[in-house]
């Protein structure tokens, strides 16, 4: 497989989503024009297929592309990672060393988990975007490079700005455009296409002991799960599966560990997700009736059963504040309101 071809299976954005259709409409939008981008999203929701599909897209693509882990050094490494040293410049330094803003010169500067640098590493940040050009340690002589930087945070950058913790220019500066990843729980639509796509990719390549599939109950309860670990965990399960069978009881066993405390013990993603198979495969006599099935229909509805099911129990609980049960349930205020209309969910008569 070539260098292109590769990368092109860590770009693909799969899901059928709101979000992640206006995610691919800005990728299409922003990739030609490089300007600084700033991906957020929590952990394990994409934001690096994101830039990987950026950086394909541009006019720099075969041009390099280097990675700086922001949260993975201390300052003092990082500083000398992302702007090299010059021989003797500190203890060990006992040949020049090429920086990551020199080595990504001409192409992009991918700057991973932005909202963990320091203040002081901000500001040497702001000027080389400012200026185009930084000094390496121990060095009197300015060394000036093009690069498109593309920045990724878990973090709410704009809440850091206020706590004083990111700087207000730099975040101006690099979030000329921002691209917005939402968690899976917020877009449950996608969990269905994420199951499909990522069983028939791991199929290829991993030992296969689920005969190629997975059965409709077993789909169905993990439609329902919630992942709060987003894609990577679903990822990581669907491996799990696919390698030590998917059998009824070890999936059960697995969502079991996986579910919170509050949902393993009473009316959780799990339980009503069995509930549900329970009512659609029931036909006459307590038979099974698979005349009027699909799998679809199925995923859809247990999806929208423990939604329902969920918010209902929420708002319940809140007295009906949308506003708090938005927060406690970890979505916009306005996917409150979509999923309350979407899902038919009334107030009891004395909350009406």
């Amino acid at each position: 497989m070539d260098e292109k071809a590769l990368l092109s299976e860590n770009t693909e954005l799969v899901g059928v989503s709101r979000n992640i259709r206006r995610v691919r409409e800005l990728i299409e939008q922003v990739a030609p024009t490089g300007f600084n981008v700033v991906v957020t999203g929590e952990t394990g929701t994409g934001k690096e297929l994101v830039v990987n599909s950026l950086y394909a897209k541009s006019p720099r693509w075969g041009k390099p592309f280097v990675k700086v882990n922001c949260a993975a050094l201390p300052d003092t490494l990082l500083e000398s990672e992302m702007f090299g040293y010059e021989r003797g410049a500190f203890t060990g330094a006992i040949q020049n060393r090429r920086g990551k803003f020199e080595q990504a010169s001409g192409g992009v500067l991918f700057l991973d988990e932005i909202g963990d640098m320091s203040l002081p590493l901000q500001a040497k940040l702001l000027h080389v975007l400012q200026g185009g050009d930084f000094t390496p340690l121990g060095s009197e002589k300015p060394v000036k490079t093009d690069v498109w930087v593309i920045a990724a945070t878990n973090r709410d950058l704009k809440r850091e700005v206020e706590r004083g913790r990111f700087r207000d220019d730099l975040y101006f500066r690099l979030s000329t455009m921002t691209i917005d990843i939402r968690p899976l729980r917020e877009r449950p639509e996608d969990i269905p296409v994420l199951i499909d796509y990522y069983i028939a990719r791991y199929a290829r390549t991993l030992p296969c002991n689920s005969s190629g599939c997975l059965s409709r109950e077993t789909f169905a309860k993990l439609a329902a799960y919630r992942w709060p670990g987003n894609v990577r965990e679903l990822q990581n399960v669907l491996q799990r599966i696919i390698v030590l069978g998917e059998g009824e009881e070890f999936v059960d066993g697995m969502l079991t560990r996986l579910l919170p405390p509050q949902e393993a013990g009473a009316g959780g993603g799990e339980a009503a997700a069995r509930d549900l198979i329970a009512e659609l495969f029931a036909g006459n006599g307590g038979r099974p009736d698979l005349s009027d099935l699909s799998l679809w229909k199925i995923r859809r509805k247990a999806i929208e059963r423990v939604d329902r099911e969920l918010i209902g129990h929420v708002l319940l609980k809140t007295g009906w504040n949308r506003s708090k049960a938005a927060r406690l349930l970890k979505i916009s205020y306005k996917t409150m309101l979509q999923k309350i209309e979407e899902l038919k969910i009334e107030p009891p008569p004395e909350l009406a």
